[in-house]
């Protein structure tokens, strides 16, 4: 398996060999910079890629599944747009999972009982879904995670073992982070992007073209455009004869560990 840990390996070898081989043979500057390059660009793929497992176990769709049962997920929220995504979803039966980022659990406190209220799950997906977040050190990732965990647990009054790291960027310092919290990465196979567009047939487009049985579909619920194509992607499941399932169904894992008290 490619990971970083077995990366880092063997590009630290490569190097060493090639500087005893330079002891007896001279080596150009540039095949140490080739080599290096080439680590650099490996680590870049792997670390952006979340799907990729380099630095930490993501689970992401499951591809055993072989019925037509897919998982719906709703990144960055709650705001007022997450009202709306719950009544099609209550509309259609559907049940799906929201990610949510802490500073906006404080704002919206009763939107997120509104979502554990009507059946949907919670995760957790850091507190400030910073710019920077993925240049945090492991304590600074781990204090973002149990704040926002605190504030979800007040309202499940259970602990929350989902995580969704901002952008679907790992590191080193959040696979440390997550060593010592305990959750279980959540991502995705079939990315909408509607967080970088607003063009509802493009997105409909990429999701719909990408939809098979055991998939998890990422969707943000901040923006109208991001409802509109909602309504049409469940009108579409229903016509091809697709159940919207829970991911902890779909992954057989589950949401949240004990309750409280």
């Amino acid at each position: 398996m490619i990971t970083h840990k077995n990366i880092s390996i063997f590009f630290i070898l490569l190097l060493l060999l090639l500087f005893l081989l330079n002891l007896y043979i001279a080596i150009h500057a540039w095949c140490f910079l080739a080599v290096i390059f080439l680590w650099i660009g490996i680590n870049a793929f792997g670390s952006s890629r979340i799907s990729s497992n380099y630095h930490v176990k993501a689970f992401c769709n499951n591809p055993l599944e072989k019925e037509k049962k897919i998982a719906l997920t709703f990144d960055d929220g709650p705001s007022e747009f997450t009202l709306e995504v719950l009544e099609l979803l209550k509309k259609y039966n559907a049940k799906a999972a929201f990610f949510c980022i802490g500073k906006n659990i404080e704002k919206h406190p009763e939107i997120v009982k509104q979502i554990i209220a009507q059946g949907h799950l919670v995760g957790n997906h850091s507190y400030s879904h910073s710019n920077f977040f993925d240049f945090y050190n492991a304590g600074q990732i781990q204090e973002e995670i149990e704040k926002t965990d605190a504030l979800l647990e007040k309202l499940t009054s259970k602990k929350i073992n989902f995580f969704r790291p901002p952008y679907g960027v790992t590191t080193p310092s959040i696979r440390r982070a997550l060593k010592l919290t305990g959750h279980k990465t959540i991502g995705w196979n079939i990315r909408s992007l509607d967080g970088g567009t607003k063009n509802q047939e493009l997105i409909l487009n990429r999701i719909t073209k990408r939809v098979s049985p055991g998939g998890i579909v990422l969707l943000h619920d901040t923006g109208e455009h991001s409802v509109l194509v909602l309504e049409q992607f469940l009108q579409f499941l229903q016509q091809n004869n697709y159940q919207v399932v829970s991911i902890e169904e779909l992954l057989n894992l589950n949401a949240y560990e004990i309750e409280h008290g």
